[in-house]
């Protein structure tokens, strides 16, 4: 097996079910809006229903199409990931990782818009009264792949030396 359709395989398995297994945690375990402080003034489990897209952006009232509009976006992003993931050259570690989380992150949040017509958010990081929007480890696998993106941009083109080692252009 190509080497980075096995980070694909191990990373995108590792973010799904991890987020699948937490989120059904909260939900068995707490009831809607039950808070469990971790870290006093900083980080509680606080279980949230979001109907929203990412840090309850598009939140509100139930409106029919929300869901079907957030399901075929997450489908058309799944599928772009996909695409640009078969164009990754094989050797290229931090791309292979950085789309392996965006597609972990991308179908653990579009697992509970089907099965819930909404997400599970619970990671509630705050200071004092000023809280963070809560989120899940798909919500973080997905910033974390877009991280990934943005250091493999700023650390520029690199090329392969003749005995394989990696270098910057110059």
């Amino acid at each position: 097996m190509r080497k980075k359709y096995l980070i694909l395989v191990v990373v995108f398995c590792g973010v799904f079910f991890f987020d699948q297994i937490t989120k059904s945690y909260v939900h068995r375990t707490l009831y809607e809006f039950q808070s469990v402080e971790i870290i006093k003034d900083f980080f509680h489990i606080t279980y949230v229903r979001n109907t929203g897209a990412a840090f309850g952006l598009l939140a509100g009232p139930a409106h029919p199409l929300r869901t079907t509009f957030f399901v075929v976006i997450s489908g058309v992003a799944i599928g772009v990931i996909l695409l640009i993931y078969r164009k990754i050259e094989d050797g290229d570690t931090l791309h292979a990782l950085a789309f392996s989380f965006l597609l972990g992150g991308a179908v653990g949040n579009l697992v509970d818009r089907v099965w819930m017509g909404q997400v599970i958010d619970f990671l509630d990081f705050h200071w004092y009264d000023h809280h963070w929007p809560a989120f899940n480890f798909a919500d973080s696998a997905i910033c974390g792949g877009i991280g990934l993106i943005l250091l493999n941009m700023l650390m520029g083109p690199r090329r392969t030396s003749p005995r394989g080692r990696a270098r910057d252009r110059g």
